[in-house]
């Protein structure tokens, strides 16, 4: 049964710390390198929640994509949650491993893994960061679908294979313009509306838009199109967070698994937990607003 340190060693090759930015510190967060890991458990978020039931699931190791912590740190005591989340993960030799913005711009990591279910072909980094064995890594996503589609049917697309949470998707756009070439960021991505445009994307799928950047975006669209004759672009698809970038896992259960045994001979179990770490659980008042 491979060591901690070993699986450890395969995540980081898969998804390697070098490439995080420079404000992120993914790796391995809790766990003793010396322990055995028979079982891997992913998540994207490690709530207590989660924490609780990767535990009850027997899991030795718990991969997330988001941190345990995000800022600097100046205790764990049991009166804070992430305090107690550390000392339930060393009681129970559960180790907690992260791969942050370096499982985001990885060969098959989340940008990857979301271009790839919404059919995106012909793929290359929205920023380019760097190449690792042959393929290239970087922020983003940006490819071309097989066929043109409507703005419509394409967030339909995109509503289909990210996860249902009670937020939805939003659109923004002309929703009978057709798609052809589109950006994929998941995360937080109203940083790069600049990146974006500049690609050519016909539409940018990411999260957490906020009000006045994607307004500020929407409205130089309409203004260099109304210049130029052509189509406003980029139309905008905004998803729940963590629900895109759960869709990771798709690859990488069998990828981590495969790394392992590849250099140990020991194949792990690999799971992931079903919790829906989506903050939001109620969505009211939907629907065309009312006019004195």
């Amino acid at each position: 049964m491979p060591r901690l340190a070993q699986i450890v060693e395969a995540l980081e090759r898969l998804y390697p710390l070098e490439f995080a930015e420079d404000w992120d510190h993914p790796g391995l967060i809790v766990g003793d390198p010396n322990d055995t890991v028979a079982k891997i458990v992913f998540a994207v978020d490690p709530t207590m929640a989660v924490v609780d039931k990767a535990i009850d699931m027997g899991a030795d190791l718990l991969v997330c994509h988001h941190p345990l912590f995000f800022r600097s740190v100046h205790e764990v005591s049991g009166f804070g949650e992430r305090g107690a989340i550390v000392g339930k993960l060393y009681r129970t030799h559960c180790a907690l491993w992260v791969g942050h913005t370096n499982a985001d711009v990885a060969y098959r990591g989340v940008a990857q893994a979301a271009a790839d279910a919404f059919g995106l072909q012909h793929q290359t980094p929205l920023e380019m960061t760097g190449e690792r064995d042959g393929h290239a890594i970087g922020l983003g996503r940006v490819g071309v679908l097989q066929e043109p589609m409507t703005l419509r049917a394409f967030a339909q697309r995109v509503a289909e294979q990210v996860p249902k949470t009670e937020y939805g998707i939003q659109v923004a756009g002309d929703l009978d313009a057709q798609v052809r070439r589109v950006a994929v960021l998941p995360g937080s991505g109203d940083s790069e509306f600049d990146a974006v445009r500049a690609s050519g994307a016909d539409a940018y799928v990411t999260s957490d838009l906020r009000h006045h950047p994607a307004t500020d975006a929407l409205q130089q669209a309409l203004h260099e199109a109304r210049l130029n004759g052509t189509t406003v672009r980029p139309a905008l698809i905004n998803t729940p967070h963590s629900a895109i970038e759960s869709m990771w896992f798709r690859y990488a259960l069998e990828d981590v698994a495969d790394a392992v045994e590849c250099d140990t001979a020991y194949r792990p179990e690999t799971h992931r937990v079903g919790i829906v770490t989506d903050p939001w659980q109620l969505v009211v008042g939907r629907g065309a607003p009312e006019h004195a």
